[in-house]
């Protein structure tokens, strides 16, 4: 296949007999061009396929309208909801997202955060708030603006939005012995820094019972086998288990497939309780009782907070707790 040349601004200019400033102006301020100019150039740019090539804009001091978001996990459906959240903000102001993907890995996010500082983005939302002392340097440098998204650090890099997970787990565990449990096991995976709070509050509130808090925990990511596995891990390692609670709905689920396949009846003997609020919990029957994080809520501070700082209109405050709730299912 020979290769079609590129259609460029000149070319768009010649064909309408307008200047390529107009045309160049469509792009970046669209309001500024006559309505009937706007649609002509909007045909072309249509039937033609033209791609604006960003390049020069980028390595201008002028914005780049685009905000880089890094997630560690492409797979975890947590993640896909918070950038559902920062995409309705930033579509509608014409902002574009690239987003980066790590792993769970500091050192990749290392790697990511260089990248999109590259593409000039004007600012960054991370989902992790555990960084390198270079990652932490090269924002510093950047001057960007920063949301550190989905937890509340000692102290954020710049602004944040999330929520309290020790606090969530320990009121949640509080109620699951309030309601008669006491050999609550907790189950883990990933052991990222979210699951590892959640585990204190878990422990918070045992310990405040009188009761030894016990954990199975796993270091792979989290899937319903997973969730399986552990249970019957618990099971096998603990001769008295009336309650799980689960690092996320993946491993509750598995533990109620667990306790359903071996004739543990839920919540009659084993009470199950997840977090994160994914709708297949509520397809489960019993439906499952879980943490709801308000995580499309979390994507759309992010954003405008973003946007309002690249803007010039930065909040005076810098740390949203945007809180949790709970589906009260029939599993506990």
């Amino acid at each position: 296949m020979n290769k079609k040349k590129t259609l460029t601004l000149q070319d768009i200019a010649d064909e309408l007999g307008i200047t390529k400033m107009t045309v160049s102006r469509y792009f970046r301020e669209p309001e500024r061009v006559a309505k009937a100019t706007r649609e002509r150039i909007a045909n072309i740019v249509e039937t033609q396929g033209f791609v604006q090539n960003r390049a020069p804009a980028l390595m201008s001091k002028a914005i780049s309208k685009t905000i880089g978001v890094v997630i560690p996990s492409l797979s975890n459906q947590v993640f896909s909801s918070l950038v559902e959240g920062v995409e309705s903000i930033t579509q509608p102001a014409g902002f574009d997202i690239l987003l980066a993907h790590t792993g769970y890995d500091p050192r990749v996010e290392e790697r990511k955060v260089a990248m999109l500082l590259s593409y000039r983005v004007d600012g960054l939302i991370l989902c992790e708030t555990t960084h390198t002392p270079k990652t932490i340097n090269m924002i510093k440098q950047s001057g960007i603006p920063v949301v550190e998204a989905m937890e509340i650090p000692d102290v954020p890099l710049d602004m944040a939005v999330g929520m309290d997970h020790r606090q969530a787990s320990y009121e949640t565990v509080s109620e699951m012995l309030k309601r008669g449990c006491r050999h609550v096991i907790y189950l883990a995976a990933r052991l990222d820094n979210r699951t590892r709070l959640r585990q204190q509050g878990y422990e918070q509130a045992m310990w405040e019972a009188g009761l030894t808090p016990s954990s199975v925990a796993t270091p792979f990511h989290s899937s319903f086998t997973q969730g399986q596995a552990l249970m019957r891990q618990a099971l096998d390692n603990y001769s008295r288990v009336d309650g799980v609670f689960c690092t996320n709905d993946d491993l509750a689920i598995g533990a109620m497939q667990y306790c359903m396949e071996k004739g543990i009846r839920i919540p009659a003997d084993m009470a199950v309780v997840g977090f994160n609020a994914l709708d297949i919990g509520q397809a489960m029957k019993p439906k499952l009782t879980s943490v709801v994080t308000p995580r499309e809520e979390m994507g759309n501070k992010s954003a405008q907070l973003l946007i309002d700082a690249v803007n010039g209109k930065r909040s005076a405050t810098s740390t949203y707790d945007l809180g949790y709730s709970l589906i009260n299912g029939n599993s506990w």
